[in-house]
């Protein structure tokens, strides 16, 4: 056979024929090359839409046709009903009606994919015809399909009617029908139930019809409930579908048709429905136990469905109903049968996740009513929730060492998740149970770890202490009267499993706040916690858990503390962590040593830093290499680390409920602080590391970091360090500028530039990073938006904290107004909104800085230039806001020059889009000019201007702004 010839992908209109259709689609399912493929995929969809596609279309459903024409010619078809129709003249409206069912009545024993086209073609063809042009289509559908037709087989009929029934509400859902044809269609469509539905139950009741057609029956219920059928009208058909649960072949959309329907809005409407399902519910259960006991996890999976969506959807309805009380519990203990459902959750069972949703609901509801009527429901329900705890405490356990070796990461990682929605609950379960929980699952612990007759599973030991720790992790448990024993509990378990340890790890960390009341208490977790340092295996829950311990009792720990820095400088050297575990530990040592007299402080620092620094030595000794360089930027992050949370200056907070006044304690010790005399004595090899590294962004980040966290923790303390630090930076960014030096600089300028005595250094350093990053404006800044980002913030700080640094000679306050200007029109969105927030610091000092008042004087026009651009199409929508405020800002404080350059810019015809008229730019000046105090109505206006220029006004891109 001759290959046919190529489609080429740009023919002329003339050029949509069958043929070349034909051919274009042999390109599209069998030549082998990508390119080719793409252009005929490319080629028709142009054809799918010309006007040529209603003459091809019908040619290329004949009967001699492979399926794969005929389905590109119905798909061809819809595509000109559903978004061309009205290229369809109303006269025609009728014969292609006809057309469409004699063709969907030659498919119904045809191609089963090409039927299901031609009946969404018909739909949607009803769809835009209904109620007007063809009132009761879907009655006439009926009939048509009922008569005896021309030699097609009554069961083929009547599958090709199901389909067309079950597509036509679907098409809806997913129609371009405007809002208001899409109430009318609606409100026609629900009326046609009337015709549907006889029709369904007649099929599904009779014994000879064929489990096909039971089937699609289903399916077409399915999609008529999401139209909102009130659930009073489909009650004797969702019966139907629980008689058609235990055929195993219709079992799936039998569910599906069941959950759609009692999950409508709508159906909490119709009480006396929803008590009669509750008894067909409550009569699957011996159908649940047997597909238990068989392992059969889909059935058990579309039961337990049902039962959800009707417990979860009508709590609040059947707790309503007092007089039903037992018939809802018992819904409520089938709920709870599936929730414990037998086997490891995903390996063996993946049904008792659906149910946690459920347990909130059920929670809610109860705790909404008033407290008389809370106090009867809780009677009933505070055991059933008891009960819940021990199913879910149950079903959280490990399953044995040999089973969990042998479930693939995958597994573990579900298993996990799993577990972390269980936590949840518990937690939530908490403010129901309150306290009471806490000293059940304490009496529990308590049994297991004292009964010497009988050897515990290491499973229950670490799920009962999971549970303590979810609740203990984001609930408040200081008053909690068995703290105290299960703290003491926790030393008597044999903790030989890492899953445990863990555990038992997160829920010393979950109970930290609560040691910092009790301190005594620390003596007995603590050395567990330092023996778990050791252990590679519990890295993340060791490490965490005393950070949160030095965080929280920092004040209890000076008698600890030798232990803990030797320890943990042990495990640092010995490199049992990973990075960022080396980074929390190093926190951890912060928050310790901040606690301790300075001579201490110093000391364990000492200790601490000096191997460190003696490997910096030797490692600035070195030539530059990949493997070097990551062990600096190790050692400088563990530094930043420690300097983050080394905090001498004793704020202690106040007491929890906000009620004690803050404890004033002793002022700081005289004479510098610890870290400043560390970081004075490692200034020089910081300098030298420096030289070699310039060139690397990481190590020179490496080193701002160092810094940055020290300032920010030390804020004035830093004191002493500030000039040489200023001439550090400045020669760093003289050589190499990079953002994070500016990133420093800026922190610098906000916490040093309105003191007196630090002022000339930050305003040398200051002037000279600006001079350095104009000269980059001038060779091309396109290649730098990280720097230009940060320059921009500079700016703008120096503005907003000490704008007396733009009264300098020094400063050319001209080149960096132009600076900015530019910067507006850079591509980054991150550069822009910095840029927006320099202009909207600048413009008010335009009354009181009088370099600024002669630039924005002179080059306004500029700025709006700019502006309107951005707005106008030439950057990202998300930036509407922020130019929105930088004409506030300019309405605010230049307002007479503003009315004038608005007026200016705006003249030149297509700026700043040729989708905007005269009349509209002159009403969006007008509007602007209008609103001087009220910002919230600029950004409208903005946004509204926007959407004009970008021609997207009142389309549905509009409607997500």
């Amino acid at each position: 056979m001759e290959t046919p010839g190529r489609i080429v992908a740009t023919p002329d209109a003339l050029d949509f024929t069958v043929e070349n259709v034909e051919k274009a689609l042999h390109q599209l399912y069998y030549d082998p090359n990508i390119e080719n493929k793409n252009l005929a995929q490319k080629w028709l969809m142009q054809a799918q839409v010309s006007p040529q596609a209603w003459q091809f279309c019908w040619a290329l459903l004949s009967p001699d046709k492979v399926p794969e024409i005929q389905y590109f010619g119905a798909s061809a078809l819809h595509t000109k009903i559903s978004r061309y129709w009205s290229d369809i003249p109303t006269d025609q409206y009728e014969s292609l009606k006809t057309q469409l069912f004699s063709q969907i009545a030659c498919f119904s024993s045809g191609s089963k994919m090409v039927l299901t086209r031609l009946c969404v073609a018909l739909a949607s063809l009803a769809l835009n015809t209904m109620p007007e042009a063809w009132p009761g289509a879907v009655s006439e559908m009926v009939r048509v399909f009922q008569e005896e037709g021309g030699g097609v087989d009554g069961r083929a009929r009547c599958l090709a009617l199901l389909e067309l029934l079950t597509v036509l509400p679907e098409e809806f859902q997913t129609s371009r029908l405007p809002q208001y044809r899409k109430g009318q269609v609606r409100g026609a469509l629900g009326r046609e139930w009337g015709s549907v539905c006889p029709l369904l139950q007649q099929l599904l009741r009779r014994t000879d019809s064929p489990g096909a057609v039971k089937a699609r029956v289903l399916r077409c219920l399915s999609s008529w409930v999401l139209l909102d059928v009130p659930l009073s009208e489909s009650e004797g058909l969702v019966h139907d579908c629980f008689s058609a649960l235990p055929d195993p072949e219709l079992f799936d959309t039998a569910v599906e048709a069941i959950v759609n329907a009692i999950s409508q809005p709508d159906s909490q409407r119709y009480v006396n429905t929803l008590l009669k399902l509750v008894p067909q519910v409550l009569a699957l259960q011996e159908q649940l136990r047997e597909a238990v006991q068989n392992g059969d996890m889909e059935t058990c999976h579309g039961i337990c469905r049902i039962a959800v969506t009707l417990g979860e959807n009508h709590s609040r309805t059947l707790l309503e109903q007092v007089d039903h009380w037992q018939s809802f519990l018992a819904l409520v203990n089938m709920i709870m049968f599936c929730t414990g459902i037998p086997g490891h959750y995903p390996v063996n069972e993946t049904t008792s996740s659906l149910t946690l949703t459920f347990w909130y609901t059920l929670q809610d509801e109860i705790m909404s009513f008033e407290s008389d009527k809370q106090a009867v429901y809780l009677q009933v329900y505070r055991p059933v929730y008891f009960q819940l705890v021990d199913v879910l405490l149950h079903k959280a356990q490990f399953p044995t060492d040999q089973e969990y070796a042998s479930w693939s990461c995958d597994e573990k990682e579900q298993f996990r998740i799993y577990r972390v929605d269980i936590s949840d609950t518990l937690m939530y379960v908490y403010e129901m149970l309150g306290a009471e929980l806490l000293s059940n699952l304490y009496d529990k612990l308590g049994r297991l770890l004292t009964n010497a007759e009988q050897p515990t599973s290491w499973q229950h030991t670490e799920a009962l202490l999971y549970g303590f720790q979810s609740i203990a992790e984001t609930i408040d448990v200081n008053y909690s009267d068995v703290i105290p024993g299960l703290i003491g509990l926790i030393p008597r378990i044999s903790i030989n499993n890492v899953q445990l340890a863990d555990t038992v790890m997160f829920t010393i960390g979950a109970l930290a706040e609560w040691l910092a009341d009790h301190p005594v208490m620390l003596s007995s977790v603590l050395p567990l916690v330092l023996q778990a340092l050791g252990n590679p295996d519990l890295s993340v829950s060791s490490v965490s858990t005393l950070k949160k311990i030095c965080r929280e009792c920092k004040y209890d720990l000076p008698p600890y503390a030798t232990n803990i820095v030797a320890v943990s400088q042990e495990v640092l050297i010995k490199q049992i962590h990973k990075t960022s575990q080396c980074m929390w530990l190093m926190q951890a040592l912060g928050f310790l040593l901040s606690a301790l007299p300075v001579e201490d402080i110093l000391r364990n620092l000492h200790s601490l830093i000096t191997p460190y620094i003696q490997q910096l030595e030797k490692l600035a000794d070195e030539t530059p290499n990949p493997s070097n360089k990551l062990a600096i930027i190790h050692i400088l992050g563990l530094l930043s680390n420690l300097f983050t949370t080394l905090d001498i200056s004793k704020q202690d907070d106040e007491s929890a409920d906000g009620s004690a006044p803050p404890v004033k304690t002793a002022p700081p010790p005289p004479g510098p602080n610890p870290v400043v005399v560390v970081l004075q004595q490692v200034f020089a090899l910081i300098q030298t590391v420096l030289s070699k590294w310039l060139n690397d962004s990481q190590v020179v980040e490496a080193v701002c970091a160092i810094f940055e966290k020290s300032v920010k923790t030390l804020l004035h303390d830093f004191a002493p360090m500030v000039s040489q630090l200023s001439e550090m930076l400045g020669q760093m960014y003289s050589t190499i500028p990079q953002a994070s030096a500016l990133d420093l600089t800026r922190q610098m300028v906000h916490i040093f530039a309105s003191e007196t005595d630090h002022f000339p250094p930050i305003k040398a350093l200051f002037e000279l990073v600006t001079s350095v990053t104009l000269s980059i404006f001038q060779q091309g800044p396109r290649d730098h938006p990280d720097i230009v980002d940060s320059f921009m913030q500079l700016q703008a700080q120096a503005l907003k904290r000490k704008p007396d640094l733009f009264l300098s000679e020094s400063l050319d306050v001209k080149a960096v107004f132009h600076c900015g200007v530019l910067s507006l029109k850079f591509p980054e969105a991150p550069t822009v909104k910095s840029t927006c927030l320099f202009f909207t610091e600048l413009l008010p000092h335009c009354s009181d800085v009088p370099p600024v008042a002669r630039v924005v004087q002179e080059d306004g026009k500029l700025l709006i230039q700019a502006v309107l651009e951005g707005i106008g199409g030439g950057a990202t929508r998300s930036l509407m806001d922020q130019f929105a405020e930088v004409l506030f800002s300019l309405n605010k404080h230049c307002f007479s020059l503003l009315a004038v350059w608005l007026k200016e810019a705006l003249q030149p015809p297509g700026f700043p889009s040729s989708r905007v008229t005269t009349e509209q730019k002159d009403n969006f000046s007008h509007q602007i000019l209008r609103e001087r105090v009220n910002k919230r109505r600029v950004k409208d206006i903005v946004k509204e201007f926007t959407l004009l220029c970008r021609g997207l006004h009142g389309t549905e891109y509009a409607a997500e702004y």
